[in-house]
């Protein structure tokens, strides 16, 4: 089987290990794993790495992700969806695409944001969901997200849509449980769909759902090769015979080398031979190390 990206449509009620098994049964190998986890109740983009791929997971999960949510308005619950319990009501439930639009622009930009107690980040070693079902209280610290543009597509009583483009670790149902207070109110998440993750977009996404309809070169001809699914980096490509330097882990002198391309100091770069992807290094005081070999001799 190839070694890449595969973009997969998740359906709703699936977790995001249970489609990395039904993936590995389908496919009949061990090294797989997906990108980040993604909640039951949402449905779309979730990239599953692929063989040696896997060790890029981390690179494809600090790439942007856009979410389509539906929320509404009036009350407010223990997961801040509609999986959870009620526990705030307001009778205070419609209003204006003005003072909504309002609202949503007041969280543009770089943002503090309080994870929900009902998600997966780990507190002193156990995920702040296995604190709130025992029923015990923990501190969570808000962390820096950030909102690249957030706007309403429709609105009708006290429900809306809205669109979000944002960063790595931005909880939506976080979003949109603040959307309430902001306007005075309470609102919890009743949908989701993620539409975007990187360059991976929902309408190239393979449907989970219909797995069992695809043979495997099907499936295989759908996986994104690693350097491709980097896109977001910057890229190097040497000219000189040291193919086998790089992937033994020797560090070479930016200066002496004949590449095209370009790079940033401390940043990390696809580095590719005569336009053979090698992996993934950085450029440090002029020195080219390789952090990620990730091609074979």
């Amino acid at each position: 089987m190839k070694t890449g990206i595969l973009v997969v449509n998740k359906s709703e009620s699936l977790t995001s290990h249970d489609v990395v098994s039904i993936l590995r049964r389908k496919l009949n190998i061990k090294r797989i794993g997906h990108t980040g986890t993604l909640d039951p109740m949402a449905t779309g983009v979730l990239p599953i790495c692929i063989g040696n791929s896997t060790r890029i997971s981390s690179y494809i999960m600090e790439q942007g992700k856009s979410y389509i949510a539906e929320l509404k308005f009036g009350t407010s619950t223990t997961t801040y969806d509609s999986t959870g319990d009620v526990v705030d009501k307001s009778d205070n439930t419609l209003f204006s695409e003005k003072q909504i639009n309002d609202a949503l622009a007041s969280f543009k930009g770089e943002i503090e944001q309080y994870p929900p107690k009902y998600s997966a980040i780990k507190v002193d070693g156990k995920k702040l969901y296995e604190y709130a079902r025992q029923g015990q209280d923990v501190e969570i610290k808000p962390r820096k997200i950030k909102i690249y543009d957030i706007k309403l597509i429709s609105i009708k009583d006290e429900t809306c849509v809205i669109e979000i483009d944002c960063s790595k670790g931005t909880y939506i149902r976080s979003l949109i449980h603040d959307l309430g207070l902001k306007l005075n109110s309470f609102a919890h998440m009743t949908d989701l769909v993620r539409n975007r993750v990187g360059k991976f977009y929902l309408k190239d996404a393979l449907d989970i759902s219909k797995i069992d309809e695809y043979n495997l070169s099907e499936i295989e001809s759908r996986i994104i090769d690693m350097e491709d699914a980097l896109y977001n980096l910057n890229k190097i490509d040497i000219k000189d015979d040291v193919f086998i330097r790089l992937i033994n882990g020797q560090k070479l002198n930016i200066n002496s080398l004949t590449f095209n391309g370009k790079y940033l100091e401390n940043d990390d770069i696809i580095v590719s031979v005569n336009n053979k992807f090698i992996g993934i290094g950085k450029v440090k005081n002029n020195i080219l190390k390789m952090e990620k070999v990730l091609c074979q001799e």
